[in-house]
């Protein structure tokens, strides 16, 4: 089939560019499979979806890690705990890149086929919010990337060049604009919509929140046009409850390995991935009632038993964070050494063979919740969303009331974790809270970037909990020590382009390189990151 092209030429340059050709229609086309139709134009937009939404390792690795969501003792962690290459970390860094526009030409695809046609204007506009939500995440993680020419290579644009980052964010609020007050919810629906079954005014209601997502990226470096579009959104009409929310539900039955569930439930992310001591120290000191919602320990003692897929115990005075930047090699930087480490939980003598479980004792994501394969994927919430428009009036943009958006986020943000469909926070708790933690202005952006930061880490959305703290400062963090790392004495700020762009578009790669401080490499900004 010709949509073979968007796997077989990822026309962004990454590693697959090199094994194309001109004739794409003759050496792409499987001459025993039926062409894509327009009836069938739909279905590519949800296969970008989901594929999309299964960000799995792409974020585990590093992300969640670097932005001390999580923390892990287990070799290949490394590459974000400590900041090291361990395991085959080079490769990771460029599963962002690959997933996102493997996804992005399905967009692509999916816009050339219904091109022109008035019918489907809804799912033309649709596809260009969605468009713009993955390349989103693409130039917050690398920076410059190709944009203007990205999707371009049926037209013959195999070595795209690089957008400047200023430029990619002029563009997406732009088309942004444009495409979410086209939607008309009169005109045509959209089918296998896995984002909300084909709901036109939800639609909308994503498209004026990206635009705001995207408008606070510049606070900055552009506060003038980022004030500009955030009151555009409000004015808009941004997402306005939880049912609003940006999630993909998991298949279970395509085995998908690169989903957070199928990456978690391997023996050793199972046994060592756990919650960071930065998350839960700081729900801890607020008393937050989301710790027994999302964190457990294990109910037995050793390593089988932490090994064991089952539920544990999730009361919230046992739970205890895991400092990032430790191992399990008997040295200096071994666990056990850990400022206020819990010890090490003992092997079970019940159990054959078993031995000690060195980080049995920390918090881990709860397995009912995160390593259920058919869960929902967070990709925006209403109460992101909310935080955003907290930040906006805070800084005196005409955006509503800074305090009100604040209570509804941390309302929307508990009733959230309702939404995967295995846990919850009881509402009496969640009207409680609310009511002991009002916005306090000397203290409000420190108060709406934290909760921003336990929101996102909660629904497992770590591209942009990592994302928010580089633009806000908050949490404030201090970046891990460890022997021969690859960012020394700074959290990493953007990831490297992916190893095989130098071979395979190598002047627009330099360029794009050239425009870095400090060359492609983790400690390099992002240009709204300043």
């Amino acid at each position: 089939m010709k949509k073979r092209l968007i796997y077989s030429c990822l026309l962004v340059g990454a590693t697959f560019v090199a094994g194309c050709t001109k004739n794409f229609d003759q050496v792409n086309t499987d001459p025993t499979k039926v062409e894509p139709t327009l009836a069938t134009a739909p279905y590519l937009m949800s296969q970008a979806q989901i594929k999309f939404s299964n960000s799995g390792y792409d974020q585990l690795l590093y992300q969640s890690m670097w932005s001390q969501s999580l923390a892990s003792t287990y070799d290949y962690y490394g590459n974000g705990d400590k900041y090291i290459y361990a395991g085959s970390g080079r490769d990771y860094y460029a599963r962002t890149w690959n997933t996102s526009y493997g996804a992005s030409t399905l967009v692509d695809e999916m816009k050339i086929m219904i091109k022109g046609n008035a019918s489907y204007t809804n799912l033309d506009n649709c596809g260009t919010i969605l468009r713009m939500l993955i390349l989103q995440r693409i130039t917050d993680a690398y920076g410059d990337i190709p944009f203007s020419q990205e999707g371009q290579a049926k037209a013959g644009v195999f070595t795209p060049v690089f957008d400047t980052q200023q430029s990619i964010y002029t563009s997406m609020l732009s088309q942004l604009e444009t495409a979410t007050a086209a939607l008309d919810a009169s005109k045509d629906k959209i089918p296998a919509d896995l984002f909300y079954a084909g709901d036109i005014s939800k639609w909308k209601k994503l498209g004026y929140s990206l635009m705001l997502r995207a408008a606070m990226r510049l606070t900055k470096v552009d506060a003038v046009t980022a004030q500009k579009y955030a009151e555009k959104a409000y004015a808009g009409g941004a997402m306005a409850s939880i049912d609003d929310n940006a999630k993909v539900k998991a298949d279970n039955s395509n085995n998908n390995g690169n989903s957070d569930a199928a990456a978690l439930l391997v023996t050793d992310d199972f046994r060592e991935v756990r919650w960071s001591k930065t998350l839960i120290d700081y729900m801890k000191l607020t008393n937050d009632p989301r710790i027994s919602a999302i964190a457990e320990i294990s109910t037995g003692t050793g390593k089988k038993a932490n090994e064991n897929q089952v539920a544990g115990i999730n009361t919230a005075s046992l739970q205890v964070g895991m400092p990032n930047g430790y191992d399990l090699k008997g040295g200096s930087t071994d666990i056990s050494h850990a400022p206020g480490y819990p010890g090490t939980s003992p092997a079970d003598p019940s159990v054959t063979n078993d031995a000690a479980a060195p980080v049995g004792k920390y918090s881990r994501p709860q397995f009912a919740v995160y390593d259920d394969r058919n869960r929902y994927n967070f990709l925006m919430t209403y109460g992101e969303s909310e935080l955003l428009f907290a930040e906006a009036a805070t800084r005196g943009w005409n955006t509503g009331t800074a305090a009100t958006h604040y209570a509804n986020a941390l309302t929307a943000d508990m009733q959230t974790l309702g939404q995967f469909g295995t846990t919850s926070v009881p509402a009496t708790s969640i009207t409680t809270y609310v009511a002991a933690h009002p916005l306090v202005p000397a203290t409000a952006l420190q108060q709406i970037n934290m909760e921003y930061f336990v929101e996102t880490s909660a629904t497992f959305n770590f591209n942009e909990t990592w994302a928010n703290w580089r633009r806000s400062g908050y949490p404030v963090l201090t970046p891990v020590t460890y022997p021969n790392q690859f960012a020394v004495s700074t959290i990493p700020r953007r990831i490297p382009y992916p190893l095989g762009l130098p071979s395979t578009n190598a002047a627009n790669y330099a360029a794009a390189v050239a425009r870095l401080t400090g060359g492609d490499t983790f400690t390099a900004k992002v240009w709204w990151d300043k």
